[in-house]
């Protein structure tokens, strides 16, 4: 820990006093028309609810008007974020590429290219020459520069051409590496159209599946593909079987979910043998299995059930055959080693790790332990190949690889795991791929401030092969210095395990030459939910704020996942407000740090992490100079009370079901941010949003704008530079819930939102 002595009682800074700016306009003002909604014997009186219909000319208009008024209120930022763009593009090689992944007989990679916003998916032939090692080496490829007999298998720019929006949902190749089968999205709604490409010829095949899911995947044959379909609600729940060639109504059916609560998914094992069935969501999981067929003109087998969610297990599964026989790894969250007919079995809420013969799989009497349950310690997740097992662990908030072999696992001749050794304290080392037949793991490792490296581990040496090194030009990590500090949680509303004080993990990330004087501006940054783990990770357009003397902090408050499952059930359901109280008390911790002056600390989150910024500006808006929310979920209580709305069922084991609950309804009430505005002075807020977002709609930081306006006290008629406290909606409208598709449209909503906090924290000079 850095210890943080008593707070500096100057305010007097460094930036230069802005120039008199002209009165704000009058933004839009929404039309009240009361809408009650009424539950357990409680009314609330939505004004605004109308804005929610995106087919209206009337709300488009709206948001079209908020638009315009925000171009206006800071069309002063437009030099600022110029430069950010600039300097982000400056720290990019823009001509690069991915390090190549093997898959059966080829090397698959990606370019990018200067000047176009999509990556080109590109392979080159792989040789088998007898030599492992050399034969799972990836080639060295140029950016920029072709290599003889290399194939485009799908350019985003030319998919993009034409369209306003443009993501894939998934890529898959045949086992034959004949055909391509790929998603795309034009709307930004998530809702993807699934296509097969014959990589030969380069034509389409007449196949074309609309409104699909994530994920694709071929069978071992290449004549079926496997896809996910979403129910009215955006929740997958059907999984089919298209066989090549054959209509769409012809598809097989495999499954389907019928709880609106469960979440259903697919993959393939690691020896793509088995077709694996996931359902599940934050709290209890069942998984399934299928064999899959060797020759087109076999049919599908059955399914058959591995972990019944009739267990109450969080788990994941992943198939491996030691000895010849069919075995599973289980990391799941109960210890059935320690299970009593009063009790069942203890809890192992960090997750240990099992192995199960096929024959047994159903019955945990029979599961043998290979890692136990540790308090310090979380076990994310699994992989195998043909003679390793990896496991993905989270220590001191850290991500790691851990690896041991299969030889003698779950026995007394189990091998001790190895783990890569590096030299940064605050870093993430996870698991990118784990390739069946290779005597390699790739490992992605980063840190805050390091570019990140595509590795190579060899598990059988354990030598660590560095592959790549990402380039960010003018970046020099020497400059900067990240800390771990914590905060103490004063205002808890429970203890920690034990009874014990609560600490919040920051993570402070500042230039080397920062002093310690109480004047420099502080941004402190925020998620806190789904077990979420904010993890290192070098952002080059978050040099542009330290490169401003800015003191950036993220705070790792409950609801998140980095100190364990403990802190992530700290912070949700009936404890969601430890969220909001840990980042008010993080915040607090820095102001009397003596680093920062507490009259220029802003706040930033997104998505859930909107929500948080929602609840802090609620409790303690004297806190902040400024506040970005990006596609907040503000209005929690109303989104979550209504089951037809995109995935609001799945989200009631995050934040309890309000419906049927009046415990919980009375205490999101309480918090939900769009209820609670107060009538005292809150900082600026620019609310940013998505017209085609599915996961948090539009309408809610439309909504919350035109309360927050008609209800705060503070001066919203002065310019931010000019010292004010606009509050602006900025609303995307052919974007999702990533916001606009395409890198440089992506670099500049970056630039637009740190023009806003530098703005408002008198940082916009360079140091």
């Amino acid at each position: 820990m850095t210890s943080a002595s008593s707070p500096q009682t100057s305010t007097d800074t460094t930036a230069t006093a802005p120039a008199s700016q002209p009165p704000v306009t009058a933004p839009p003002a929404a039309e009240a028309r009361p809408v009650a909604r009424e539950h357990h014997g409680h009314t609330f009186t939505d004004d605004f609810d109308w804005l929610r219909d995106k087919e209206s000319d009337e709300v488009i208009a709206h948001l079209q008007a908020e638009n315009a008024h925000t171009d206006a209120v800071t069309a002063d930022q437009e030099p600022l974020r110029q430069a950010i763009f600039g300097e982000i593009k400056a720290h990019t090689v823009e001509t690069d590429l991915s390090v190549p992944s093997r898959r059966d007989g080829w090397w698959y990679f990606s370019r990018t290219e200067e000047g176009q916003q999509y990556t080109v998916q590109c392979r080159v032939k792989a040789s088998d020459t007898g030599d492992r090692q050399a034969d799972w080496t990836p080639p060295v490829i140029e950016p920029g520069v072709a290599v003889e007999g290399e194939q485009v298998i799908l350019d985003g720019n030319a998919e993009a051409e034409g369209q306003p929006f443009f993501s894939l949902g998934g890529l898959a190749i045949s086992r034959d590496a004949r055909l391509l089968a790929y998603a795309v999205d034009h709307a930004g709604d998530e809702r993807f159209t699934l296509r097969i490409r014959d990589l030969t010829t380069g034509e389409e095949l007449a196949d074309e599946i609309p409104n699909v899911s994530y994920g694709i995947a071929f069978d071992a044959t290449g004549t079926r593909v496997f896809y996910t379909v979403p129910d009215d609600s955006w929740r997958p729940y059907r999984i089919l079987a298209h066989t090549l060639g054959t209509s769409v109504e012809q598809d097989q059916l495999l499954f389907q979910e019928d709880d609106p609560g469960m979440w259903s998914g697919f993959g393939l094992s690691a020896d793509r043998t088995e077709l694996l069935i996931s359902v599940g969501n934050s709290e209890v999981a069942e998984t399934l299995a299928m064999d899959l067929p060797e020759t087109a003109e076999a049919p599908l087998g059955e399914l058959r059930m591995l972990v019944s969610r009739d267990l109450g297990l969080l788990h994941g599964v992943d198939p491996v055959t030691l000895d010849g026989q069919r075995h599973y790894v289980i990391v799941h969250n109960k210890d059935f080693t320690a299970e009593d007919e009063e009790h069942g079995p203890a809890p192992a809420p960090n997750n240990m790790v099992s192995l199960a013969a096929r024959e047994t799989v159903t019955d945990p009497r029979f599961w043998r332990t290979v890692v136990g349950h540790s308090e310090t310690t979380k076990v994310d997740g699994a992989a195998v190949t043909a003679t390793h097992l990896a496991l993905e662990v989270r220590r001191e908030t850290t991500p790691r690889t851990v690896v041991l072999p299969l030889t003698g696992l779950a026995t007394e001749h189990q091998a001790d795991p190895v783990e890569p050794d590096f030299g940064e304290e605050l870093y993430s080392c996870e698991l990118a791929g784990a390739p069946f037949e290779s005597p390699f793991l790739r490992l992605a490792y980063s840190s805050w401030i390091t570019p990140s490296q595509v590795l190579d581990f060899d598990v059988a040496s354990g030598e660590l092969h560095q592959r790549r090194q990402v380039e960010v030009p003018g970046h020099d990590p020497e400059q900067y210095l990240v800390e771990r500090w914590w905060a103490p949680a004063d205002s808890s509303q429970m203890a920690g395990a034990g009874g014990r004080p609560v600490a919040i993990p920051l993570t402070v990330i500042r230039r080397r030459d920062t002093e310690w004087d109480g004047t420099n501006p502080c941004v402190v940054y925020g998620y806190g939910s789904y077990e979420m783990s904010m993890d290192p990770a070098l952002s080059v357009a978050r040099l542009s704020l330290l490169d401003r003397g800015v003191v950036y902090v993220v705070a790792h408050v409950r609801g998140g996942g980095e100190l364990g499952r403990g802190w992530y059930d700290d912070g949700k359901k009936l404890a969601k407000k430890n969220s909001f109280t840990d980042f008010v008390d993080a915040t607090r911790f820095m102001a009397q740090s003596g680093w920062v002056d507490p009259d220029r600390i802003a706040a930033m989150g997104g998505s859930a992490g909107g929500l948080l910024m929602g609840g802090v500006l609620n409790l303690a808006p004297e806190l902040y100079r400024a506040c970005v929310a990006q596609v907040p979920f503000v209005d929690t209580l109303t989104s979550i009370l209504d089951p037809d709305l995109p995935l609001s069922a799945l989200e009631w084991e995050e934040w309890g079901n309000p419906i049927e609950d009046p415990e919980v309804y009375r205490y999101m009430q309480e918090y939900t941010p769009y209820e609670n505005v107060r009538a005292v002075d809150y900082p600026a807020v620019a609310a940013v949003t998505s017209l085609h977002d599915t996961r948090v709609l539009y309408v809610e930081p439309a909504k919350w704008v035109q309360q927050l306006r008609r209800t705060v006290t503070s001066d919203q008629s002065r310019a931010l530079a000019d010292g004010g406290a606009p509050i602006v909606l900025k609303t995307e409208m052919d974007g999702g819930h990533g916001g606009a598709s395409g890198r440089y449209r992506a670099w500049e909503d970056r630039a637009w939102d740190y023009a806003f906090l530098l703005t408002a924290l008198g940082a916009t000079e360079l140091l």
